[in-house]
């Protein structure tokens, strides 16, 4: 009893420290955007009684002024990253699974039927495999003797961190000047070693360097399968992944397949109509986007403990869809598509406050 009341008094406080930490972090950027709007009294009763009454709490406002600020579009229904962090990711998927279950090396076991980046070497867990069979160090070193076009990346990161181009010719590689064997040996345990993909040319168009990933969301709700949100990921020029930490930009893709007129990156780099390569956003149109979006929803019924996922699919040269990863845990593209749930906003909420918030036990 004592134990029980110890826990959830520290899972309180972790809670409120968490989320001071959320609003710490989004008031600095804040602060860093050259337009700063600020909300009515209207605005901020609309948005508190909305939440309220969703909720039964109040929320904090910082993620409104930011979006507003950004985008120019209010919204009552942006989502606080506070609230989805600490109680609605919790309540939609189980949290005890994700680290398991969003692992890149089992993705080809959880989704064998779906083209994926070829996989020259795995390591889980400090042992090494190679097409489903675990080999020694030293074997795995010899298959990446000399490879042209290839990614290293950990396998349980997300948001780019640690995905390095990998080029090998006699054991010696472009990292560092080192060879194979101690490139190995820095990513320690848990990462892959994969061969470039080659994209649509319509994708690789919007940046060549990199790998351009549709980003979807997607939700579960019993039978139901649903597109949340979609967006294109789209690298800088001369950088390997899309991710706003390494420069990339996001933009809104349309219901037909088409772009919006407008991309986002880090904070400050608003409402981008190019690319960095000089393409132009609006109207630009996605290879293969609907058979990408009803595989992403095939897909989602194979994961019953995450009622929310999102998933980064490229396209091959043969417009069929490849399946880069999928995350159990994943961000929220508010500036680049709007409010993240849109018009299932207060469906998703009422369902997430009908389930345990498995995030408590993790604080």
């Amino acid at each position: 009893m004592l134990m029980d009341l110890y826990k959830r008094c520290f899972a309180k406080i972790t809670k409120r420290i968490s989320i001071h930490s959320f609003v710490s972090e989004l008031t600095g950027k804040y602060r860093k955007l050259q337009v700063r709007r600020k909300l009515t009294r209207a605005q901020k009763r609309e948005i508190q009684s909305y939440y309220k009454g969703l909720t039964g709490h109040r929320v904090p406002l910082i993620w409104h002024k930011f979006l507003y600020s950004r985008t120019n579009e209010y919204s009552k229904k942006y989502i606080p990253l506070s609230l989805y962090r600490t109680e609605l990711i919790g309540r939609m998927n189980q949290y005890w699974m994700m680290d398991a279950y969003a692992d890149k090396n089992v993705s080809d076991m959880l989704f064998p039927d779906v083209a994926q980046p070829v996989t020259f070497v795995k390591n889980i867990n400090g042992y090494y495999y190679a097409d489903d069979k675990a080999i020694t160090k030293e074997e795995a070193e010899r298959i990446c003797q000399n490879l042209d076009a290839a990614v290293i990346k950990p396998s349980r990161e997300s948001r780019g961190h640690g995905v390095r181009r990998l080029h090998v010719e006699n054991g010696s590689t472009n990292l560092d000047g080192k060879r194979i064997g101690e490139v190995f040996d820095t990513y320690g345990q848990d990462f892959l070693v994969q061969k470039f993909i080659e994209q649509h040319p319509a994708m690789s168009a919007l940046n060549p360097t990199s790998a351009n990933t549709i980003r979807l969301l997607t939700y579960r709700s019993g039978m139901e399968v649903m597109l949340i949100y979609a967006v294109i990921r789209i690298g800088q020029k001369g950088q390997v992944i899309d991710n706003e930490s390494s420069g990339g930009i996001s933009a809104r893709i349309n219901p037909d397949g088409t772009l919006a007129k407008y991309a986002y990156g880090a904070p400050g780099n608003d409402m981008v109509e190019k690319t960095d390569v000089g393409i132009t956003l609006e109207g630009y149109e996605i290879p293969s986007f609907q058979t990408v979006v009803e595989t992403a929803k095939r897909l989602h019924y194979r994961l019953p403990y995450f009622n929310i996922a999102a998933w980064d699919f490229s396209v091959g040269q043969d417009g069929a869809p490849i399946l880069i990863e999928w995350n159990a845990n994943p961000d929220l593209s508010q500036s680049a598509y709007g409010p993240a749930f849109g018009d299932l906003t207060e469906r998703i909420i009422q369902e997430c406050y009908q389930n345990k918030n498995t995030r408590n036990e993790y604080w």
